[in-house]
């Protein structure tokens, strides 16, 4: 008998763990939350993990306001707190309000965590390492060549390489750009890297003077990029000589192996189509954060690369053409800082060069006039017509004797 009690003392303990795991597992069902998200969703959410919340964009409640007021939820009738706050999150509430303007009616909306989480992660973190690896880069390179010297020595003779009112574009670009770069990082990386060393209220100064300086360089770096382009562009053309300077990777990794070139090389050339077209770029996206709401261009952008078939050849999904103002001004701010990013760690190259990795070349920005034997090296088919050209004037100068 005692055997049998045993036996059936186990058995209830198993019904007993079936029913209350079953029950367990009810808990965590739709049907038990009443649609709301389950244990599983939260859990799923802290890890990092995507979850899927389309049952939330069905479950909004009474909207054609024939809903009683008489039963027991009160004034709102069959509408809960819940399904009212999931109409405004997606974008699906009859709001009346008094201001009419691009994203008043916009009260909640879901990708600004998503901006977040891409500003404070990826952003800083690729960012920062595409302008330190530049930096390791240089230093290695430096370490390895040395400073590219005049192979022939300086001769002492200087001919124009740039007027005046190219140095001055020149100069007006590359000083606006370090301002915007400068204050660009501190605006993106004060939050995490100052404001833990010099508190709160001090970062705020730094952050309203940045943002300042910001806003009103950026007109500085636009004019000087047209400048720019119009001096420029003619001589920055794309040419057959420029393969050849590209094959023999510009003479700069060894000595007496300079491919000829003419006003600007192949590099140059690179540097001058990168600063203008990612220049152009961060400048329309910078309109768009100076005037938010004004110029909205990724919708129109993503909805012609759909059609296009390109986001197809690259295996991707149809980009989203249905975007928020808010959207909008997300995807502009994470744009502006890729492209920036880009910018900065292409012009610390080009820094680099023009001062410290090569004799004579910071000459042509500084005073306009290079050393011969300096152009005869880098730019030999430049300087030849340039001394040809100052040859014919010399000539033509020469009064006979009466």
């Amino acid at each position: 008998m005692s055997k049998i009690f045993s036996l059936i003392i186990v058995f209830l303990s198993f019904s007993t763990f079936g029913i209350s795991e079953t029950n367990q597992t009810n808990t965590n069902t739709r049907a038990a939350t009443g649609g709301a998200q389950t244990l599983e969703d939260i859990l799923a959410r802290q890890k990092g993990e995507n979850v899927d919340y389309e049952f939330r964009k069905n479950a909004l409640g009474a909207m054609d306001g024939t809903s009683s007021t008489i039963i027991p939820l009160g004034t709102l009738g069959l509408t809960s707190d819940a399904e009212i706050f999931r109409q405004l999150r997606y974008n699906e509430a009859d709001i009346n309000v008094s201001s009419k303007t691009a994203a008043s009616e916009i009260l909640v909306q879901d990708s600004g965590m998503s901006w977040l989480i891409m500003r404070e992660g990826p952003l800083q973190k690729y960012g920062g390492l595409a302008m330190l690896g530049m930096i390791a880069l240089l230093s290695f390179f430096y370490l390895i060549r040395g400073r590219i010297p005049v192979e022939e020595g300086l001769s002492g003779i200087t001919i124009e390489r740039f007027k005046p009112v190219e140095r001055f574009a020149h100069w007006l670009l590359a000083s606006s750009f370090i301002l915007l770069g400068l204050t660009g990082i501190l605006t993106l990386f004060g939050r995490t890297f100052l404001i833990p060393v010099i508190g709160h209220e001090t970062f705020s100064i730094f952050a309203i003077g940045s943002k300042w300086i910001h806003n009103n360089v950026s007109w500085a770096f636009m004019l000087s990029l047209v400048l720019i382009f119009v001096f420029w562009v003619l001589h920055n053309i794309p040419t057959k000589l420029d393969i050849k300077w590209i094959l023999k990777g510009g003479g700069i990794f060894s000595a007496h192996s300079h491919p000829s070139a003419k006003k600007f090389n192949a590099g140059q050339k690179i540097i001058f189509w990168v600063v203008i077209i990612l220049g152009t770029s961060v400048s329309l996206s910078g309109l768009s954060l100076l005037f938010p709401f004004e110029f909205p261009m990724f919708a129109a952008t993503f909805a012609k690369l759909n059609s296009l078939g390109i986001t197809g050849l690259l295996g991707m999904d149809p980009l989203p053409t249905n975007l928020l103002p808010h959207e909008e001004m997300q995807l502009s701010q994470i744009w502006h800082s890729i492209v920036a990013f880009i910018m900065m760690a292409i012009i610390i190259a080009h820094i680099y060069i023009g001062s410290v990795g090569m004799v004579g070349a910071y000459d042509a920005m500084g005073s306009g006039q290079v050393d011969v034997n300096w152009a005869k090296q880098h730019h030999d088919i430049w300087e030849e017509e340039v001394s040809n050209q100052d040859s014919r004037v010399s000539k033509k100068a020469i009064t006979p004797a009466e």
